[in-house]
Order: C-alpha cells, then sequence, then structure tokens
C-alpha cells in the first residue's frame, strides 16, 4: 500500500510538473487564439490536430515504403500526373459534396438543401474543438485534395496498378460529369427555344 501510494505522490508530482512547464505555452497558445479571431470560436487547436494527424500518417506512410524496400519512381509519366490529379479532383469532390458520402460528413454537419447538381449543402455542426476542424475538412473538397493527392501518390508508389485503376474509375466519373453539365445545357439550350436571353 505505501509503494502504491509513493508510486501515486511521484504520478502526481510529474503531472504537476508538466502543468508548471506548459503553463507558459498554453497561455501563449491562448493569446494567440483570441488575437487571431476574437469575434469567432476558430477550432486553431483542433486544426493543429489535423495538420498532426496529417504529418504522422505521411511519415508513416513514407517509412513504410522506405521499410518494404520499394523503389520510389524517379518521375511519374504525364499521363499518370493527369490521371492521378482528376482523380484527386473527384475523390475530395466526392467525399465534400456526393450526397452518397453524407453518412460520413453526418456526425460533423448538418444538412441544409442543395447546393448545385447532384450535390449538398451543410454546415458545420459543432463549433470550435476537434469536432468544428473535422467538419470543416470533410466539407471543403480543397482541404480534402491534399489528403486524396497523398494517399493516391502512396498508392501509386506501392501499388502503381491498382492505383491507377482506381483513379481511372474517379476520372471516367469526373469526364461523365462533364458531360452530363454539357447533355443538360444542350437540353435547355433546346427546350428554351435556342435563346440566348
Amino acid at each position: 500500500m505505501a509503494r502504491e501510494c509513493a508510486g501515486y505522490r511521484r504520478g502526481m508530482a510529474i503531472t504537476d510538473e508538466v502543468q508548471r512547464l506548459t503553463s507558459p505555452v498554453r497561455r501563449w497558445a491562448r493569446v494567440q487564439k483570441h488575437e487571431y479571431s476574437p469575434e469567432e470560436d476558430r477550432p486553431l487547436g483542433g486544426l493543429l490536430g489535423a495538420m498532426g494527424t496529417y504529418l504522422t500518417l505521411t511519415a508513416a506512410g513514407a517509412a513504410a515504403v522506405r521499410a518494404s524496400g520499394r523503389e520510389l519512381p524517379t518521375r511519374i509519366p504525364l499521363g499518370d500526373a493527369v490521371l492521378l490529379t482528376v482523380a484527386t479532383f473527384r475523390i475530395a469532390r466526392t467525399i465534400a459534396k456526393d450526397p452518397v458520402a453524407s453518412p460520413l460528413r453526418a456526425p460533423f454537419t448538418t444538412f441544409r438543401g442543395q447546393s448545385g447538381e447532384a450535390e449538398i449543402a451543410e454546415e458545420i455542426r459543432v463549433h470550435g474543438g476537434v469536432k468544428h476542424a473535422i467538419g470543416e475538412l470533410v466539407t471543403c473538397p480543397f482541404c480534402l485534395a491534399q489528403w486524396t493527392a497523398t494517399a493516391l501518390v502512396f498508392g501509386y508508389a506501392t501499388v502503381p496498378q491498382a492505383t491507377r485503376l482506381a483513379a481511372l474509375t474517379m476520372t471516367m466519373v469526373a469526364l461523365a460529369d462533364v458531360g452530363q453539365f454539357a447533355y443538360d445545357a444542350l437540353q435547355q439550350r433546346a427546350m428554351s427555344g435556342g435563346d440566348d436571353d
């Protein structure tokens, strides 16, 4: 029992010391957060966590590729680069705006209606903190593009054929979207009698 109490006191002493050492940093962070956005609660801590998660996953992926002994490509052919770029656009947009992906966003967002053809508008449900930061990430195709591109690049470096097939699928979806919009525009024009007014 005495040994357990001594261990508990040492643990408390360490906790107190960590609190004392980090107190100036926490104070500085609160001041920075207030000065950055005095009138709106921005999720700076959550966004910092998202950046840390991204960096950790990227470093882990790079370490895994290196440990596997795989040779990284010295160059990516232009066709593959275009394929991966269009797939990045389509995957990020699907995750952020597509009704089918709304269950993934639901814990962080509230449905607000249609925002365009086959896309929905959502609002971040929780303001401040980690859930807000995740809500911003999963509703922003520009933000998701970086995560998506990173995943595709790691896929390309480790399983290039499977990644090309996945990227081809999403590139075909993106091009089909363009075709759907062009068809709708032609149909609308034909129904209005071709007037440009």
